[in-house]
């Protein structure tokens, strides 16, 4: 998978958030306004209506994809496109969990943005929503994405994802 070269700006970018969106597995209107990339349940990318660029250092523009409270300057929101319902403690996936295929693609466009901004693959430089107070330091709303994998119960908080996350990255790379 390769994300199109048009997609990616000249811009001082210094780490990626990964989310889901909390709907459906396609993209919609709405979705599409607060992040920069979304992934399908079958892997398929979409484009963000905001352009990376909005979110560059130092300081976001108008338009920019607000996809992360106080936490959007510098920082690329990608989002994979699931978990409609879901329930984190007792864990339910909702009627449209997270799919290995979406994890998969979301790992390699990750890789392939951290190539491109020159972003080091870390715990403070890309991470999850759910990873982003723990991490950051920054105030979060509850925001539990993502802290499951539907895919694998063995995966069941933000660290243990986001370090399961790093790590196929940096294979990646």
């Amino acid at each position: 998978m390769t994300i199109p070269s048009g997609w990616l700006p000249n811009a001082t970018i210094q780490r990626v958030i990964l989310h889901w969106t909390a709907g459906g597995h396609k993209a919609t209107d709405f979705d599409r306004q607060h992040y920069h990339l979304l992934i399908e349940d079958d892997g398929k990318l979409i484009r963000g209506l905001p352009s990376i660029d909005l979110n560059s250092l130092p300081k976001a523009k108008a338009g920019y994809a607000a996809h992360t409270l106080n936490c959007n300057t510098g920082s690329i929101g990608v989002s994979m496109c699931a978990m409609a319902g879901a329930i984190e403690r007792p864990f339910k996936p909702g009627w449209q969990p997270l799919t290995k295929t979406q994890w998969d693609a979301a790992s390699t466009i990750v890789a392939e943005l951290c190539r491109r901004y020159t972003i080091p693959v870390g715990p403070k430089t890309v991470l999850s929503h759910a990873e982003v107070q723990a991490n950051l330091g920054i105030q979060q709303r509850g925001k539990w994405d993502i802290a499951r994998l539907p895919f694998d119960p063995d995966f069941d908080n933000a660290r243990e994802c986001g370090d399961r996350f790093r790590a196929e990255v940096k294979a990646k790379l």
